[in-house]
């Protein structure tokens, strides 16, 4: 015997199941659905100075020695990312003229042990009035004269300005370019803008440009220092002055 199934005891459960597929909601890209939290994930990162590699001494969360966080590492296609990025921008304007020799006497000193933006000011020779209104900020960074313009692909670590008295800026930045590539960048970036840069040896590789005073009394300089960072990168100190 052939028994046949009734279509009225399956009603209910095709019912049951169709209900069930219009209840599920598609599943929705959580991005999408939230626009701050796709720019919290997109945006770059900047790095707290209190908690960069310069200062930790001073930082007011401390970090445990086994430094979780993955370090800031160097590697040799970031390098030569970095290097060409910076070649392509000075092109742009240019030939990129050779570094010149260094001179015979040491340059300036005192921007290593400095862990403060009015120290650094102080260490590259800046009048004491550069530093009597400076903040700490990392909107610094992305307003400088074009002299003292950041190489690309630098991460800035610490950033300060000011301007009432005397225009400072002081930026601490690392890079994965080598020091050769980014002296050459602010030596040509500081001709460019009509300065005179030196390159010096001693104590540290560095270079300090000045365009002396000129007839509306308005003096300018600048002093980069570069020195072995973290993780096989260059760090970079930048002090820019002009009143």
């Amino acid at each position: 015997m052939i028994r046949r199934f009734a279509p009225l005891a399956l009603a209910p459960l095709f019912a049951l199941a169709a209900c069930g597929s219009q209840d599920e909601a598609p599943a929705r890209d959580p991005l999408t659905a939230d626009p701050l939290l796709a720019a919290a994930l997109n945006d770059p990162l900047m790095v707290d100075p209190d908690l960069s590699w310069r200062n930790e001494a001073n930082a007011a969360v401390t970090i445990p020695a086994s430094h979780a966080l993955p370090p800031l590492t160097r590697s040799d296609e970031a390098a030569l990312a970095a290097r060409e990025a910076a070649r392509l921008e000075l092109l742009e304007e240019g030939s990129v003229p050779d570094l010149p020799s260094p001179a015979a006497h040491p340059g300036p000193s005192g921007l290593a042990d400095a862990r403060t933006a009015p120290a650094m000011l102080e260490a590259a020779g800046a009048p004491a009035a550069c530093a009597e209104r400076l903040d700490e900020g990392f909107a610094f960074a992305a307003d400088l004269p074009d002299a003292a313009r950041i190489m690309p692909h630098g991460m800035v670590q610490q950033a300060a300005g000011g301007g009432a008295g005397c225009e400072a800026r002081v930026i601490r930045y690392l890079t994965p370019a080598a020091a050769e590539d980014a002296l050459q960048y602010h030596v040509t970036r500081a001709a460019r803008a009509g300065l005179s840069p030196k390159l010096f040896e001693e104590p540290e590789r560095s270079l300090a440009a000045a365009d002396g005073e000129g007839e509306d009394g308005v003096e300018g300089n600048l002093i980069v220092a570069v020195r072995p960072g973290p993780g096989g990168m260059s760090a970079v100190d930048l002090v820019w002055w002009r009143r």
